[in-house]
């Protein structure tokens, strides 16, 4: 199958699962059928799929993101022992683990095409990665907790592991409980990841942007957890803060005294 014939089964199959979309017309450009299937599959439930699905779907999206360009985490340099400062797509860094910044059902965002990395996540890892977050989320019984953690395996995307992680969402402004919250975030990715022995961690600037938290007081907070639980555990794990916007970027290279 060429990537054009693998986007028109995917998109084929997932409308025959919906009958609401069963009659839905397959628009003839590229990439209105990109922006289709994405939302195709942002909606889906966790639901169990065919095999034969899975195979299609795994080559097209391993495709598209060899596609957009996997970065190395092998080739970058520290700016700090064992700190490591990056900006680019999180879902095209080859390393031990990525962080996502989940909401508390860990189901995915289920906006069509919606921004957040949430939903980047969870579109190019695939639907695995939903139907897998379900079953940890029935076992566990309850949603998941603000600054706790949960590890799955990353499926098509090139790391091998994705740490879910719930920030706070900042309602007026940032409280103390705020503040603990979010630097809880970073420990319990740490801890689970050390637990599980990732040598490498990307995290994303958590609850910022749909979440509210103000960028550089969140980089702060960051920053000083980092450090201050590889002081206290002594971990060898490599920390990568992921910028995707500029205005992160600038931020953390200004605390962590990048060049």
């Amino acid at each position: 199958m060429t990537q054009a014939e693998r986007r028109i089964y995917l998109i084929q199959a997932l409308r025959k699962e919906q009958p609401e979309y069963a009659e839905l017309q397959i628009p003839s450009a590229a990439q209105e059928q990109k922006r289709l299937l994405r939302t195709l599959l942002n909606i889906r439930m966790p639901l169990p799929i065919s095999e034969a699905f899975l195979r299609v779907q795994d080559a097209y999206l391993q495709e598209e993101i060899h596609r957009k360009g996997v970065t190395q985490f092998a080739g970058m340099a520290p700016v700090q022992e064992e700190l490591y400062l990056w900006q680019g797509d999180i879902t095209t860094l080859r390393c031990g683990a990525i962080v996502n910044a989940a909401n508390s059902r860990l189901l995915g965002c289920f906006i069509p095409c919606h921004g957040c990395i949430d939903n980047a996540i969870h579109t190019f890892a695939g639907i695995q990665l939903r139907l897998v977050c379900a079953a940890l989320m029935q076992k566990q019984g309850h949603e998941e907790e603000t600054g706790k953690a949960k590890i799955t395996p990353a499926f098509n995307l090139p790391c091998q592991w994705i740490l879910h992680t719930v920030g706070p969402v900042i309602h007026g402004g940032v409280s103390k409980r705020d503040e603990e919250q979010l630097a809880s975030c970073y420990r319990s990715c740490l801890s689970l990841a050390d637990q599980n022995r990732v040598e490498s961690i990307a995290f994303c600037c958590i609850s910022t942007g749909e979440f509210r938290f103000p960028n550089r007081r969140a980089a702060q907070i960051a920053v000083r957890a980092v450090q201050a639980y590889k002081a206290a555990t002594h971990s060898k794990i490599k920390v990568i803060f992921n910028a995707f916007k500029q205005m992160d970027y600038d931020i953390y290279r200004e605390l962590l005294g990048a060049n």
